[in-house]
């Protein structure tokens, strides 16, 4: 079988828990290091999907790789081979798609809960998930819309678009691929932004988040599994 490429644009935003579940499928996975000048390929015919993980820039930063990368997301989703993507990499794959990265009118930082749609869509990617609040974590100050022909799988009270699917492509706004390792380096690394705006409702004090870990993650770990588990199966096999 073809890997899936996972294209990592910064250091501490790894591909998590995702990696462990390729691996527990049997399915092999091949790192993309953007962060380190790996080059982005010009086609996706030599992958069975393409992971985008997440990132500290905006796809509206003047970035080298950032065109790269939207021509690669077209191209896969031209041969049908899946695409997914977590925060930064749900927002490139909307930009590619004809969508808009903006600022969201406030930051989401820490643990929270987004509400599932019930559709049909929704209920084919998200089985018993569909039409509840579900736990999920967020660290983002901007958002996506839905990019043209896709559906929203789901939304809460502080950014309208959470999560959206066309067709086997998963976009993201919130990381669902986080291990109790990445939150606690992120609540180091980045836990002056969280304080900086911690007067807002929806953000967490890095022990507020580090803290949550072990009530929220096994929640968050069944949803992961489910989406994960509908992606994979149209991989190009």
């Amino acid at each position: 079988m073809k890997p899936v490429a996972i294209f990592r644009h910064s250091p501490t935003e790894g591909p998590g828990y995702f990696a462990i579940f390729l691996e527990r499928q049997g399915i092999p996975w091949e790192l993309i290091a953007v962060d380190e000048g790996a080059a982005v390929p010009g086609s996706a015919e030599d992958f069975a999907g393409l992971c985008f993980m997440g990132g500290p820039m905006s796809v509206n930063d003047p970035l080298p790789w950032i065109d790269s990368i939207c021509a690669l997301i077209r191209d896969a989703v031209a041969r049908d081979i899946p695409v997914i993507g977590h925060c930064l990499g749900g927002q490139l794959i909307s930009k590619a798609l004809g969508g808009q990265v903006t600022k969201n009118p406030v930051k989401e930082i820490g643990w929270g809960e987004a509400l599932a749609e019930d559709n049909e869509i929704a209920r084919r990617w998200l089985g018993d998930f569909a039409g509840r609040a579900n736990t999920v974590f967020q660290w983002h100050g901007e958002t996506f819309s839905i990019p043209p022909g896709a559906s929203r799988l789901f939304a809460n009270a502080y950014c309208a678009n959470q999560m959206y699917v066309l067709g086997p492509h998963l976009g993201m706004q919130c990381h669902v691929e986080m291990t109790p390792e990445m939150i606690a380096t992120w609540a180091s690394q980045w836990g002056d932004e969280a304080l900086a705006v911690g007067d807002q409702p929806s953000v967490q004090t890095p022990d507020e988040m580090n803290g949550q870990v072990g009530a929220r993650l096994p929640a968050m770990r069944s949803l992961s599994d489910q989406l994960y588990t509908a992606w994979i199966a149209n991989l190009r096999r």
